[in-house]
């Protein structure tokens, strides 16, 4: 399999740890940044969550760039978000690297963004596991931005209504909806999207999470840890958003969307069509409206996932925290 060169993008709470140390253990794939946003906790509390996923996986070589720290448009959203923790990784982490902001590279992520790919033309593939802002800025900077990337994966959306930040809208599109709106209108590179539904409905099980942090690597003991106050890990708290909806299980959010950039084939089901998202709509605003009878009259469509192959996503999931001989020798060794 041909080398996979990648940008990911994140506001690193605990899936998107799960995530990267996912790209991290993926043989064929090379990081070229981790570019931060704000999101599951404050851009400093994102930003050292990076380096100490990268140092889990042993790839502290793996440059990472401070991005944007707010919406594009006014404040940040002021809903509170305890589903990772005030820190985004389970309020545990009492080592955190005092050094940590020499280890973040000056350059802003959009700037890096937009340099990364311009030397890769045609061959980087973009993973943006949080709000879109870093992502619209780029565009708005350097509008032949997408025609150079080789392909976008989002983690965001929704297909069917059902929010979980709003009633009407999910986490990363609520809290920067015209960011999402300016990426899925100006991004017409293939773009393929994993949405919170796609998520939810593809649910793990309980066993198979224990199964996953009980093993005895360092990487599976990280997320042992960060999960094991968390609400959102927890099998006992009933009523969560998604069970209401959903039922229960475990859902690792921002892995389906890695999952599926780095093997495409765990994605059994999909459907391709235009897209927009809602921004004036006083109880809507963020949700994403699927176009599947072509009312919208775009050219532009993209690709979103409706169903995976769960025991392929659990045996990357598995990989992704094993001990694996000769790990940092892989194809993300020369990242810098």
């Amino acid at each position: 399999m041909s080398e996979k060169l990648l940008i990911i993008d994140t506001d690193c709470g605990i899936d998107d740890a799960q995530a990267i140390l996912l790209a991290l253990a993926a043989p064929h794939a090379r990081i070229l940044a981790v570019t931060c946003v704000f999101g599951n906790a404050s851009l400093d509390d994102v930003c050292q969550n990076v380096i100490r996923v990268l140092a889990v996986g042993q790839r502290e070589q793996i440059p990472v760039f401070r991005g944007s720290a707010r919406p594009l448009v006014g404040t940040a959203n002021d809903t509170p978000c305890d589903h990772f923790g005030t820190d985004g990784l389970g309020d545990v982490l009492k080592d955190r690297d005092p050094r940590w902001a020499e280890k973040i590279h000056k350059e802003h992520a959009v700037n890096a963004m937009l340099r990364l790919v311009a030397e890769n033309p045609m061959q980087v593939t973009l993973v943006a596991l949080g709000p879109l802002t870093n992502l619209a800025l780029a565009v708005k900077m350097d509008p032949s931005f997408p025609g150079k990337l080789k392909e976008l994966y989002i983690m965001g959306g929704n297909m069917e209504g059902k929010g979980n930040l709003t009633p009407s809208a999910e986490f990363n599109f609520a809290m920067d909806p015209e960011a999402a709106y300016v990426v899925l209108e100006e991004f017409v590179c293939p773009t393929f999207l994993t949405s919170w539904e796609y998520a939810c409905r593809n649910a793990l099980s309980w066993e198979f999470f224990e199964e996953l942090t009980n093993q005895d690597t360092a990487a599976s003991r990280f997320m042992k840890a960060i999960t094991s106050r968390c609400w959102a890990y927890s099998r006992q708290v009933l009523r969560r958003k998604r069970d209401v909806y959903f039922g229960p299980g475990f859902v690792s959010f921002d892995s389906y969307a890695v999952a599926a950039c780095l093997e495409p084939g765990v994605v059994a089901e999909s459907v391709k069509c235009p897209v927009r998202v809602e921004l004036r709509g006083a109880m809507c605003r963020g949700m994403l409206v699927l176009d599947r009878v072509g009312i919208l009259d775009k050219k532009h469509s993209i690709t979103v996932f409706t169903k995976c192959h769960k025991d392929q996503m659990e045996r990357m999931l598995i990989g992704s925290l094993a001990e694996t001989p000769g790990r940092a020798e892989n194809g993300n060794r020369h990242a810098d």
